[in-house]
């Protein structure tokens, strides 16, 4: 059980790292010159922002990557009692749980409007982003760090 939350944590940290913010980083600089792009996701930010946020200052990629490991935890737990197959599943739970609860209660918790105000397009972004996130939390658990060996 402690590999199993220890592995979670750590490959969800790096999915955020690597998966997340590099299909924002994908987005920002190759979807922003596609219409098509734009007209789904809309303008895209840069990735690994490093501007502080509260409480602690840290800086916005970092509390992502904690919580990524936090969800990673979660993920990791799921695949190890469920035996899904883990890709699909990762990609499934990622896009569809964290951003369920991102548009519900963290955005309550910080006082933007639930659901993102309907937007479209930060749900697209949201959708992949997350998905992503957990594809390669999926990956990383089965692969490197062999969770299921």
């Amino acid at each position: 059980m402690t590999r199993t939350i220890l592995y979670g944590f750590v490959a969800g940290f790096l999915a955020v790292l690597v998966f997340h913010q590099g299909t924002a980083f994908l987005l920002h600089h190759v979807g922003n010159g596609l219409g098509p792009s734009v007209a789904l996701f809309g303008r895209v930010p840069a990735p690994f922002n490093m501007a502080a946020v509260p409480p602690l200052g840290v800086p916005q990629v970092l509390s992502l990557a904690f919580w990524g490991g936090v969800w990673g935890i979660l993920l990791a737990l799921l695949l190890r009692w469920l035996r899904v197959p883990a890709l699909l599943f990762g990609l499934v739970f990622g896009a569809v749980a964290a951003t369920l609860v991102a548009f519900t209660l963290v955005a309550q918790m910080k006082g933007l409007p639930l659901w993102a105000g309907g937007n479209r397009q930060v749900w697209a972004r949201a959708l992949l982003y997350n998905g992503a996130w957990g594809w390669g939390t999926a990956l990383l658990l089965l692969r490197p760090l062999g969770l299921r060996a």
